[in-house]
């Protein structure tokens, strides 16, 4: 690593200050993916600002009825808390699912909204990679790419989002409070990412120095008999080839509502909402959701090696909603 200065502010003023002061400042939530980005060189901060002795953590009621989820919670904090598993158990799911408990005791709420959207070829400096260096080619498209994007990747990066816990808070309408020196602000979750395009390099809407405070999750989005899954290539952790996380209002027979996001198929969460419109009172069929899924991934453009991911998500989609389905009458799933 090269060498860098280190500042632990107790308030969230004096944090943003510390940023806003040095142009190569990051702030440090879990550091579980910032500093092996410093062990490889391809982050080389001049300041880490240390947010975890900030008012940011816990959860609590919104004013809504919802839950807010304070920025440096831990992943495993947020997965245990009562209330996300009783009212969003798919995001309690989608936690668990994401990392091993080390990571999870470690990594923020804040700093999994952040993690790198990344593939192999980032890590490489050999490779040329537009998300490490723009302007110099995407390796992954003529080269290895199975776990890679089919749905809005461009030219120029086919790499897919690597976070469990967004593809439920996508699910949910959740909803990105930040902080800068100019004031308090927030963002709906499903508009935080910027599409790949040819700016592969930035991620966020986020603007420089802003700090992540918060993510609330809305009180009408609740869904106790809502479920992640995930299929990975093998059982310990593992990024996603296809995951699903899903929320189904079934109501003799109907469907009332439905709320679908996937992950591992493109370079963010992906809110199905064209197989949602496509379930809304419709019969809560297997055939149905087979045909709501196909209509959503009639956008897919899979590459040589990851067309599987097609049929995967397909398949995934409609077990989910069709197990949900056959719960409807029943009691929540456990988280």
């Amino acid at each position: 690593m090269k060498e860098f200065s280190y500042q632990r502010p107790t308030q969230v003023r004096d944090a943003l200050a510390a940023v806003a002061a040095d142009d190569g400042a990051r702030f440090l939530g879990g550091g579980t993916n910032l500093v092996d980005l410093m062990k490889d060189g391809i982050e080389t901060p001049t300041r880490l600002v240390d947010v975890h002795h900030l008012p940011l953590d816990g959860v609590r009621e919104a004013p809504d009825g919802g839950l807010v989820i304070g920025a440096t919670t831990t992943n495993s904090d947020a997965a245990a808390h009562p209330e996300v598993r009783r009212r969003y158990p798919a995001l309690s799911q989608a936690v668990l699912a994401g990392a091993s408990g080390q990571l999870r005791n470690m990594a923020t709420v804040g700093g999994n909204l952040l993690q790198r959207t990344r593939c192999g070829y980032f890590a490489d400096p050999s490779q040329p990679c537009n998300k490490r260096t723009p302007g110099s080619g995407c390796s992954a498209i003529a080269g290895e790419h199975h776990n890679h994007a089919i749905l809005g990747w461009s030219d120029h990066c086919v790499a897919t989002h690597p976070s469990d816990m967004t593809v439920a808070l996508a699910a949910f309408d959740a909803v990105v409070h930040y902080e800068t020196l100019d004031g308090t602000h927030e963002i709906p979750l499903n508009e935080f990412y910027l599409p790949v395009g040819e700016t592969p390099h930035r991620e966020t809407v986020l603007p420089p120095g802003a700090l992540i405070t918060a993510v609330t999750l809305p009180a009408a989005a609740a869904s106790p008999r809502s479920r992640y899954r995930k299929v990975r290539e093998r059982a310990s952790y593992a990024f996603a080839n296809v995951s699903v996380a899903a929320a189904l209002d079934v109501q003799e027979g109907i469907v009332k509502s439905a709320r679908i996001a996937l992950g591992g198929l493109a370079s963010r969460p992906w809110r199905a909402h064209v197989a949602e419109s496509a379930l809304l009172d419709a019969p809560a069929t297997a055939d149905r959701f087979r045909a709501a899924a196909d209509v959503e991934l009639s956008a897919a453009r899979p590459l040589r090696d990851n067309t599987y991911k097609v049929t995967l998500a397909r398949n995934l989609i409609e077990a989910v909603l069709t197990e949900l389905a056959h719960r409807a009458n029943d009691e929540p799933f456990p988280s």
